[in-house]
């Protein structure tokens, strides 16, 4: 299983969902889903990946800044906002908004 696979993997268990109500609920058959899982995120089309995406409350990009930044400490802004429906414009700017927050405790600390 490839990072960006591990990754949803882990999200999808923390939604509380088994895998095949979460394929259902963002309209992929469960298979579709599996195969994506084993045999890695790369060899899925882009919409399956964006429909994941979408369906764990993250966008494509933070799915590979989590894969890239090898770190196993798993945070989207999805599980902080449960039951709200998010545009990814406005997640994207929650998104910005938090990294911001973090750089100004980080001028602070230094």
């Amino acid at each position: 299983m490839d990072k960006r696979a591990e990754i949803i993997d882990r999200l999808i268990s923390e939604s509380g969902l088994s895998k095949k109500a979460f394929a259902e609920k963002i309209g992929i058959p469960p298979t579709t889903l599996r195969s994506m899982l084993s045999r890695g995120v790369g060899n899925a089309s882009v919409d399956n990946v964006i429909k994941v995406c979408k369906g764990l409350g993250i966008t494509t990009d933070q799915l590979e800044d989590l894969a890239s930044s090898g770190n196993n400490d798993v945070e989207t802004i999805a599980a902080h906002h449960d039951g709200e429906d998010w545009t990814e414009e406005e997640l994207e700017e929650i998104r910005r908004f938090k990294e911001f927050v973090k750089s100004k405790r980080k001028n602070n600390q230094g």
